[in-house]
């Protein structure tokens, strides 16, 4: 018997606000993109940084939320499965590729401005009640 896991676990900064869209059927949708930093040392021990960029998309109340609490440089904690998209170009007709997080939550872990009440995460609780750690 074989067992097969697709899990992604990210913690990083908004790159932008995320995108709401609605789809046919009403349901929401929100795509946004995620910066995690990589610090290392090189093979002439000098410190460097890279930056990966991660696609997340999320869907329904979840979307939702995303898009009214979150802005550009908050910090997330996003737990999903990875989904490679194709489609053909319209213009083009060539085949295209879109690898992406599909996430199953959201968690908001920034912290709020003083006085404000805590914002809900995407399940509905708040941050201060679902932190990952």
């Amino acid at each position: 018997m074989s067992a097969s896991v697709n899990k992604a676990i990210v913690i990083g900064n908004l790159v932008d606000k995320p995108e709401l869209k609605y789809m046919p059927s009403g349901q929401a949708l929100a795509e946004m993109r995620v910066a995690t930093n990589e610090t290392y040392t090189d093979k002439n021990k000098q410190k460097q940084e890279r930056t990966e960029f991660h696609r997340i998309v999320v869907w329904g109340k979840s979307a939702e939320n995303c898009a009214q609490y979150l802005d550009k440089g908050k910090m997330v904690y996003v737990e999903g499965r990875i989904q490679t998209r194709t489609w053909d170009d319209k213009k083009t007709g060539e085949k295209r590729y879109r690898t992406e997080i599909v996430a199953d939550e959201v968690k908001f872990l920034s912290p709020r401005t003083p006085g404000s009440a805590p914002a809900p995460t995407s399940e509905g609780g708040t941050d201060e009640d679902k932190l990952p750690f």
